[in-house]
């Protein structure tokens, strides 16, 4: 087969004619190798896709074939004889790809059909899913495909996205449907954000009145009209907000997403972020209470006891309840927005300070970031918290998400922690995404168009070679107390993810924010066809 190669540049301007299979996603390919003869295979719904019949990650992956391509999965049988129907396949799915990488694949298509090749069924996985958004735009149930070799594998192995269900709780069925955006967009990290002051949502069997109460709250802040200096004039809503995950229902999440290819990585939030926990166990908190689960947002003083014995026992026993529920490596403890203004006046959190020689409250968080991080390592997890877990010292084996700016980021690497840049002026999707906010939606505030969020460089040029190994990814995140609702999730979401996404898999020269968002087009005719919301116009 003779073949042409195309710079990214000239390819856009060469297969620019409308209804083309380009092979031209989101995100995009770092090789797109067209025959010169300009020669088609037909991709028909109802033919056969074929797989390795023993593997069974395999045998779903052909399952996703029949549901984004229509076509039908028939397992290979290298030992028998081939049949007339698997001899026609038009597609093979097929493992044994080099890369280093294991979401790296290969599509070949050519006088033989179509293969869709994988490092590891991951990869084939994805394989699929740039196969499905290439031909979003063809109609009909016969597709020509351009004969051509593409192939493409991810800068970063760390891949995610953050969805906050505790403001707000969200059904099962779209915590799925997320998932699914995110397999469509390649990320393969879900940061399922579960616990705050506004709604406890994890179902912890040794302490049932955590879900069964601190879920609820009876009313919630209407808008953005705060009034915590004076509550008697804050306006709220009559509408209760309420909802828990149980056990059995977050290991479906975890097998749902897993069989996607994606991680569930889960965040109890502590040593703050704890007033819906403290509103059951109010002993817990340095006052006593009563506390009650906050039907407002902000950051609070009343947070987790840090001199009280029994905080570091609740806590061990909802992470190791988590750990028997997510087989993640990583556990989020957030580690946040914290304040130590009870800790100062709290007798029992001097007394700690006092009996351990402490000078600074901030000690005493970092003394529960230590404990937490050695009872998750006995479980063979590790630490992951936000980048304030930073104060006070960490050991080598915990990683930090750098929010507030890339400084904390930076600073991680060069102590040698493993860091996840997740910056507020890239990454919070909750900004709004156009300047003009009364044609929005309700957004927390700030402003975050597509274009910023897919400048983004992860790896910032202060750190030498060496201390840029220690960047792992890039991830964004989507809070949600001012989205209500899945339409609102999604619209906030989309298309800011596919713009992280090309941040995530292609390398710094090879983005082009004119040609993004001209491959837009083809990635929202799978939006709609999905019934995706989302934000039809960017700056």
């Amino acid at each position: 087969m003779k073949r042409k190669f195309f710079s990214l540049m000239a390819l856009a301007a060469a297969l620019s004619v409308s209804g083309e299979v380009n092979y031209q996603v989101v995100p995009l390919p770092q090789r797109i190798e067209l025959d010169k003869t300009a020669q088609t295979t037909l991709l028909i719904k109802g033919q056969a896709v074929s797989y390795p019949a023993e593997n069974a990650q395999m045998r779903r992956n052909a399952e996703f074939a029949r549901e984004f391509l229509g076509l039908v999965p028939t397992p290979e049988q290298p030992s028998k004889k081939k049949s007339k129907k698997q001899q026609s396949a038009p597609v093979a799915l097929t493992l044994g790809l080099q890369s280093e990488k294991p979401d790296a694949y290969q599509i070949t298509v050519g006088k033989q059909g179509v293969t869709i090749q994988g490092a590891s069924e991951s990869g084939v996985f994805y394989g699929i899913q740039t196969l499905r958004k290439s031909i979003a735009a063809e109609p009909g149930d016969t597709v020509a495909l351009p004969w051509a070799i593409v192939c493409a594998e991810p800068r970063f192995l760390y891949r995610g996205t953050m969805l906050d269900c505790a403001r707000h709780f969200f059904p099962l069925e779209f915590v799925k449907t997320y998932i699914d955006i995110l397999a469509l967009h390649g990320v393969n990290k879900f940061h399922w954000h579960l616990t705050d002051d506004q709604g406890w949502r994890p179902e912890i069997k040794a302490l049932p009145d955590l879900a069964r109460k601190a879920s609820y709250r009876p009313y919630t802040i209407v808008g953005k009209n705060i009034g915590l200096a004076d509550p008697a004039n804050t306006i709220y809503d009559d509408t209760p907000e309420q909802g828990f995950y149980t056990q059995a229902e977050m290991r479906e999440i975890v097998q749902y997403a897993a069989e996607r290819y994606i991680t569930v990585i889960p965040e109890i939030d502590l040593p703050g972020h704890m007033v819906a926990a403290l509103s059951v166990y109010p002993e817990l908190g340095c006052t006593g209470g009563p506390y009650f689960v906050r039907p407002y947002w902000g950051i609070d003083p009343d947070v987790l006891c840090a001199g009280n014995p029994k905080t570091l026992e609740f806590i061990k026993t909802v992470l190791g309840e988590i750990c028997e529920v997510f087989p993640s490596k990583y556990i989020h403890i957030g580690g946040d927005e914290s304040p130590r203004t009870r800790w100062k006046t709290c007798p029992k959190c001097q007394a700690k300070m006092k009996e351990k020689g402490y000078t600074q409250e901030a000690q005493l968080q970092s003394d529960i970031n230590k404990e937490v991080e050695k009872f998750l390592t006995s479980k063979g997890r590790e630490l992951i918290g936000w980048d304030e877990i930073l104060e006070g010292g960490l050991s080598e084996n915990a990683t930090v998400m750098s929010w507030r700016g890339f400084k904390g980021g930076i600073e991680a690497a060069r102590q040698h922690h493993r860091v996840i840049m997740t910056p507020t002026n890239h990454c919070y999707i909750d900004y709004y995404q156009l300047k003009n906010h009364d044609q929005q939606p309700l957004a927390i505030g700030g402003y975050l168009p597509l274009s910023k969020v897919y400048e983004m460089e992860p790896i910032p040029g202060e750190l030498s070679e060496e201390e840029g190994k220690y960047i792992l990814g890039a991830q964004c995140n989507l809070w949600t107390e001012y989205v209500a609702s899945p339409d609102h999730a999604m619209y906030m979401l989309l298309p800011r993810l596919a713009a992280i996404t090309e941040v995530q898999w292609l390398q710094p020269e090879a983005k082009n924010f004119e040609q993004f968002t001209g491959r837009l087009s083809n990635l929202q005719r799978v939006y709609r066809k999905a019934c995706y919301k989302y934000c039809a116009t960017y700056e």
